[in-house]
């Protein structure tokens, strides 16, 4: 598999389960890894034939500043789906950070892997 990595997207919003993570945006740092099929060498350098990270991250940095989650596992889990909509990313790993949630840590957070469904 090729892997685009997208690192260290810096968003503001409100996440958190007590009363005063609720009432103002927090700084939420977030880092995709983004698994596609082997890109052949005589593959065209066009955009239609790759994934648009640009697209990806916008979606990403909008949905992470205004879905107001109370946890950081459900906005890996959004974002993993947000990923998973672009039917060439196979796999995903999304890492979720909240820098200065914790006294004494620069930052906590949660990494999830999440495949594309067969299915689809």
């Amino acid at each position: 598999m090729d892997k685009v990595v997208i690192k260290n997207i810096q968003a503001r919003g409100i996440i958190g389960i007590r009363d005063w993570e609720r009432e103002k945006n927090q700084e939420i740092l977030i880092n995709i890894e983004l698994f596609t099929q082997d890109r052949k060498a005589d593959t065209p350098d066009v955009i239609s034939a790759c994934v648009d990270y640009s697209v990806l991250t916008k979606k990403v940095l909008s949905h992470a500043e205004t879905a107001r989650r109370f946890t950081v596992e459900a906005l890996a889990e959004d974002i993993a789906r947000i990923c998973l909509e672009d039917s060439r990313v196979l796999k995903t790993t999304v890492r979720i950070e909240k820098p200065g949630a914790v006294r004494f840590s620069q930052s906590v957070g949660v990494e999830i892997e999440r495949f594309q469904d067969p299915s689809t």
